[in-house]
C-alpha cells in the first residue's frame, strides 16, 4: 500500500509543478480564465500532496520527500518551460487527471481488498474530484 501511495504522491507533486508551470506560461486570448483555473487546480493538488503524505505516515509508512525521489517514482511527464496555449494545456491536464483518477481507483481497490478503510475513504474524494474535473474539461470541446 505504501508503495502505491508513494507513486501517487510523486505523481501529485509533479502534477502540481506542471500546473504551476502552465499557470506561469499560458498565453492567448483566454489567459485570465485559464490562469485562474490552473491556480485552482494546483491549490487542490497541493492539499492532496499533504493529505497523501499524512496518510502514508498514518499507516506507518515513509513518504517520499525529495525532488529526486519524486522524479524517480512519477509517471507524469513534466511540462517544458515555454509559452503554451490553453488547448495544449487542457489536453495535458485531461490526460494527467485521467491517469490520477485511474491511480486513485486502483489504490481504493487495493485498500478495500486489504480492509483498509482509512485509505479507501481518502481515495473517494480524489476519485470524485478528478472525475468532475475530467467531465468539466470534456465540456470545453462541446
Amino acid at each position: 500500500m505504501v508503495e502505491k501511495l508513494n507513486h501517487f504522491l510523486a505523481d501529485l507533486v509533479v502534477e502540481y509543478h506542471k500546473l504551476q508551470n502552465f499557470h506561469w506560461y499560458v498565453k492567448g486570448p483566454d489567459f485570465f480564465t485559464v490562469h485562474a483555473k490552473l491556480e485552482e487546480y494546483y491549490d487542490y493538488i497541493s492539499d492532496a500532496v499533504d493529505e497523501v503524505a499524512e496518510k502514508i505516515l498514518m499507516i506507518q509508512g515513509k513518504p517520499l520527500a525529495s525532488l529526486q525521489e519524486f522524479c524517480a517514482h512519477t509517471s507524469i511527464q513534466e511540462a517544458a518551460s515555454d509559452y503554451v496555449t490553453s488547448s495544449v494545456i487542457w489536453e495535458a491536464v485531461l490526460h494527467d487527471f485521467s491517469a490520477l483518477l485511474d491511480e486513485a481507483a486502483d489504490i481504493k481497490k487495493a485498500a478495500d481488498a486489504a480492509g483498509n478503510s482509512l485509505i479507501s475513504g481518502a481515495m473517494d474524494s480524489y476519485i470524485e474530484n478528478f472525475s468532475k474535473s475530467i467531465w468539466m474539461l470534456g465540456q470545453r470541446a462541446q
